[in-house]
């Protein structure tokens, strides 16, 4: 996904900044005017603290992205792995030969195992759940699975990207309001 687009593909609207509906924070470029609103009233640390309430929310978002790209990153390679030992069962299936293997017990533990010619196979769904699928099925739904999966890496990546210009407008919003006062107070000082 780059990160000057807005759109990723053909799925949504050309002007949608955030997969995740996530908001936009404003710049603020006349913070006289800014300050002058009635929300605002000229109270420096009520803005700020805002503000400050945003940056946080936005560092709270940007946590669960993370960890859902971390999930997915994850998730992708394990079903990739899947597809191709898919792939390997559908060229013995017809083989008078059983095929020799090893499979993960847990990381880095692995087991030996002779596989009998067969056109079905049994997938992990997740919560505990198999189901048993023949191997064109298993193809084609673990094919589609990794499909979403890459498809949803590419929204976290945009939303991320989106969030990082959200952490630098805030920031700097916060910068020019906490100068706009210090020149206020000098200002004051002076007269």
């Amino acid at each position: 996904m780059e990160a000057g687009d807005s759109k990723l593909d053909n799925d949504g609207p050309a002007d949608k900044k955030s997969y995740a509906g996530i908001p936009e924070a404003d710049f603020v470029d006349d913070v006289d005017a800014f300050m002058a609103k009635p929300e605002n009233n000229g109270m420096v640390d009520k803005v700020l603290a805002r503000l400050d309430d945003s940056h946080s929310k936005y560092k709270f978002m940007e946590r669960n992205l993370v960890t859902k790209r971390r999930r997915l990153k994850e998730q992708i390679p394990d079903l990739e792995n899947s597809l191709q030992m898919i792939e390997k069962l559908q060229i013995e299936k017809n083989s008078d030969q059983s095929l020799e293997t090893q499979f993960v017990l847990s990381d880095l533990v692995y087991a030996k195992a002779v596989v009998a010619p067969t056109d079905r196979v049994c997938l992990w769904l997740g919560a505990n759940v198999m189901l048993e699928y023949t191997l064109d099925d298993a193809q084609e739904l673990l094919t589609r699975n990794i499909q979403a999966a890459k498809k949803n890496l590419g929204y976290i990546e945009h939303d991320l990207d989106f969030l990082r210009d959200q952490f630098t407008t805030t920031e700097v919003n916060m910068a020019r309001v906490y100068n706009w006062d210090v020149k206020r107070r000098q200002a004051q000082k002076a007269a």
